[in-house]
């Protein structure tokens, strides 16, 4: 009677030591799925913004770079607004003048220098050099907020610096040097935008959504000043425009920068720059495709060794322990 009596007792504090071991492990179940839907988030992102390079090259036999992007940029902040209305979020957000900062750099600088600098780069080049933007954010980050490189890191790193330097060949000088200059200063400013989203998460956090929306909505007034200020072409009204711009609007635009500050949520600064180097392979690829753009063997060998570090990068982000 005693044993049944002690198993008895011992039951509920069986359960409850259960109950107090999955709490404790819940947190950081949470934390590694919310990493791996990051790294599914980059993914995504990686592809929809690689093929975007095609259609922002194409798309400018139809209309000028200044108009497009505030095209682009405006109906992709007004479809993200409605789906904030839709799903019945709040549209208030703390931190004004940082989302402002923000939408000056994430959206307004870095879509109109991109799109300047395609009009004499090419795809893939051009895509390359803006993907410069993890050299920037990384010592930014790690003075910003000790956001330290460690371990793996420096080896996927030095693998994608590689890959970058190869794919670029600055051997051989060819193309624009005005359209490189811009294509890496739209790095700079996307590498400043990650800072400045990392700050804004630190002091006031905020869902995804609404930051993608109100950045975006701010950045996009700004480009709509810029495009009635600087006179351009006529828009030619044909469907390849129209398909270009329900692309970028809804995918390239509202979508991926959704994406892409869900991941910076989730993962450091530092990883997310370097996990988003998978854009410039896709858009190599689709300027080959597509454009006729053939990478030679240098730039498959690059594309290589980006490859190998994303994988890496990728590998160790995922396994972390918290």
């Amino acid at each position: 009677m005693k044993t049944e009596r002690a198993h008895a007792a011992g039951k509920p504090a069986a359960a409850s030591a259960m109950r107090d071991e999955t709490v404790r492990a819940e947190p950081g179940a949470d934390t590694r799925r919310g990493k791996r839907l990051a790294l599914l988030a980059l993914a995504s992102m990686a592809v929809v913004w690689g093929y975007n390079w095609v259609v922002l090259k194409k798309v400018m036999e139809f209309v000028g770079p200044f108009d497009f992007s505030a095209l682009r940029n405006l109906f992709g902040a007004l479809f993200l607004l409605g789906l904030l209305l839709v799903r019945k979020t709040s549209l208030r957000i703390r931190a004004w003048p940082r989302v402002l900062l923000l939408g000056m750099l994430q959206t307004a600088a870095f879509s109109a220098l991109i799109q300047v600098a395609l009009l004499e780069g090419g795809v893939g080049k051009t895509s390359i050099l803006v993907y410069t933007m993890p050299f920037w954010v990384i010592p930014m980050a790690w003075f910003a907020f000790g956001e330290r490189i460690r371990g793996l890191q420096w080896g996927a790193l030095s693998l994608a610096a590689a890959g970058l330097i190869l794919i670029l060949e600055p051997w051989h000088r060819q193309g624009s040097v005005l359209s490189e200059v811009l294509a890496v200063g739209a790095g700079l400013c996307w590498a400043l935008a990650m800072i400045v989203t990392k700050w804004i998460r630190r002091d006031f956090p905020m869902d995804a959504l609404p930051l993608t929306a109100w950045q975006m909505v701010f950045g996009a007034l700004a480009l709509c000043l810029v495009a009635l200020w600087i006179p351009e072409r006529p828009v030619e009204l044909a469907p390849y425009f129209f398909g270009a711009l329900i692309y970028n609007a809804v995918l390239a635009t509202a979508i991926a920068w959704f994406l892409w500050i869900f991941a910076l949520q989730h993962l450091s600064a530092g990883v997310a720059g370097m996990a988003a180097l998978g854009v410039p392979v896709v858009s190599v690829m689709s300027g080959w495709l597509q454009l006729g753009e053939r990478p030679s063997h240098v730039d498959l060998l690059g594309m290589v060794l980006i490859a190998v570090a994303l994988l890496a990068l990728s590998l160790q982000s995922v396994g972390k322990k918290e």
